[in-house]
Parts: C-alpha cells; structure tokens; sequence
C-alpha cells in the first residue's frame, strides 16, 4: 500500500548502476515530492536514461534504494510500472492505427475497467483536441497532435507519477507551450512529473531540476537558487559588430572562461565581471570593433550548466593519479 502520509513521490538514496567496470549511473539521490515537476537534464551519455529506466521498473540497480510512487524499484517492479505513466520522444504511437484505435489499445494494455473507459477515452480526446479526428489515422496527425494523444495515452490510467523523456523534442514552439500548459494542469491536480529535457527555457519551467553528468549528480535546486548560488562566475552579454570572428579575441583574455554565442551577440563567463568588461570596452574597439557594448547580466541555466560541467572536468583533470 502507498502510504498517504509520505509525501515524497520519488525517493533514491545512492543509486547506482554497473555495466561491468563502467559505471553509468554513481551513487545518485535525491527524491521528487507529490505534484512536483521535476527536470533531469544533463548532455547525452550522463545517465538520464539509465537512472529513469531503474526508477521505471525496467532496469535492476546494482546498488543503492529508491522507491516509485510508494513501490521498491529493486523488489516491486511490477507494481511501479502498474502506477506509473511514460511517454518518449517517439511518442510510442501506432501510426497505422486511427486516434480512437491508439486509445483503446492502451485502455486495455492497461486495463482499464470497461465501466470507466469510455469516460476516460473522451477526456483522452478532449485534452488532445482531437474530438473531430477520433476516426484519422494517427500517421496524418501533425506534431503537436501527436504529442498531446501520446500523453493522453501514457495517463489513461491515471497514474500519480508521469515520467516524459525528452517530450517535445521536433515539436513546434507553439505546441510546445500548449503541452507544458497541460503539464501544469496535470501537476496542479498533484500528479507528479518527472521530465528530461534539452530545451534550457523549458528547464525554466520546472519547479526544481537536478543535473546529472559523468553518472553523477552535480547540482540539484530551483532554477532561481541554481543561478544564483550555484554559478561561481559573472556573465557578461557582450553586443559587437561580427560577434562569430569577436570570439576568437575574446576567448584568448586573461580571465576568460567561456565564450558562447547567444542570439545576435556573446555571453562571456569570467572570474571578475567588471575587471573583464572595462578590458573588452579597451580592447575591442582596438581589434576594429566600433563602439561593444558589454553589461553584466544574471546567468541562463546554460551559463550555469556550461560552468558547472567546466568546473567539475577541471577538478577531475587536478585529480592526483591513483597509485596501484
């Protein structure tokens, strides 16, 4: 039984997963608390998939404890994904069956009581808007179509934890915001939403998000306390002429640690932010650049996560050798 008193969702103390001597996910823990939306971002190869594959049901941990909606992930699989919803990138769709079609298939993969899936099956096409096209093939569907029928599919069931990975990946920015209004729906009704995502401005829309690189949890917190308390370095946003060629000069600065392109112009990540700004306004315009103009601005979540990554390779590189 869930215990109704707990209200943490996910729970995983020191979660790890070997494959052989590589280890893909290292000691990993955190929890995720009840209507929550919970981001888990990290570049490919981190272990995102790895990690929500064990807290899935779909993968032993080598180590470590966790729990999923209440169940063990070592000792209960069964019952997690009984009580869970996932949906991929791919949306998982059968493309040559119709929107009604989809939907009664995933009714009974989850077997959902005769008594309640016609009702369910009409809120599936009413949150997807997809009423008038129930008889349309699932191929013929646009993007933002398919996104919204493949989660209605995935929480036909209802369940109180709904894993997304990478869930708007190809999709318009329009159907993009449309699918994280429904996201907030769901989270305002407590389902809880754990979501890996590339897209930094959707990272904004998470209540807490936690990186992962290298198999390990780096930083963990609010999008505000990550970009306040975590980034170690000031930003300066940097507006030139030819800002692509002005990269090169920059990134050779004493000082410097990261120079990006950021719309139509830079954002350099330094040590001493004014130090740093009154040498580009000196050097800049001696290197041909008419008139820069350089301020400070608070950090993006990419700033912080370049410099957080940045920062734990060059501890690793510091590192003394081991001696056999």
């Amino acid at each position: 039984m869930i215990n109704p008193q707990n209200n943490k969702a996910v729970v995983v103390k020191d979660l790890e997963r070997r494959f052989g001597k590589f280890v893909a996910v290292n000691r990993v823990s955190f929890d995720v608390a009840k209507g929550e939306i919970f981001g888990f971002l990290g570049p490919n190869g981190a272990g995102k998939s790895t990690t929500i594959r064990m807290l899935c049901g779909i993968l032993a941990p080598t180590s470590g404890s966790g729990t999923v909606a209440g169940f063990d992930v070592r000792t209960e699989a069964e019952k997690i994904k009984a009580h869970i919803g996932y949906m991929s990138q791919k949306f998982s769709l059968y493309e040559d069956l119709t929107v009604e079609e989809n939907i009664d298939f995933y009714s009974g993969i989850y077997r959902i009581p005769p008594e309640r899936k016609r009702e369910r099956k009409e809120w599936v096409l009413e949150m997807a808007g997809l009423r008038e096209h129930r008889h349309s093939p699932t191929s013929v569907l646009s993007g933002g179509w398919k996104q919204r029928l493949a989660l209605g599919c995935a929480i036909l069931h209802e369940p109180p934890v709904v894993f997304l990975d990478e869930p708007t990946s190809g999709v318009d920015p329009i159907s993009r915001r449309q699918f994280w209004d429904l996201i907030y729906e769901l989270a305002g009704r407590g389902v809880t939403i754990f979501v890996t995502t590339h897209y930094m401005d959707e990272a904004e829309y998470c209540d807490r998000i936690g990186l992962i690189y290298r198999g390990e949890l780096i930083a963990l917190g609010t999008p505000a306390k990550l970009k306040t308390e975590l980034m170690q370095e000031d930003v300066l946003e940097v507006h030139c002429e030819r800002p692509q060629e002005a990269m090169e000069q920059i990134s050779n600065l004493r000082g410097i640690k990261e120079v990006a392109l950021f719309g139509k112009g830079l954002h350099v990540v330094t040590e001493d932010g004014a130090a740093t700004a009154k040498l580009l306004r000196a050097v800049l315009p001696e290197k041909g650049y008419a008139a820069p103009r350089v301020e400070p601005i608070a950090p993006s979540l990419e700033d912080v996560f370049v410099s957080l990554i940045e920062a734990r390779d060059r501890a690793e590189n510091n590192q003394p050798a081991v001696q056999a």
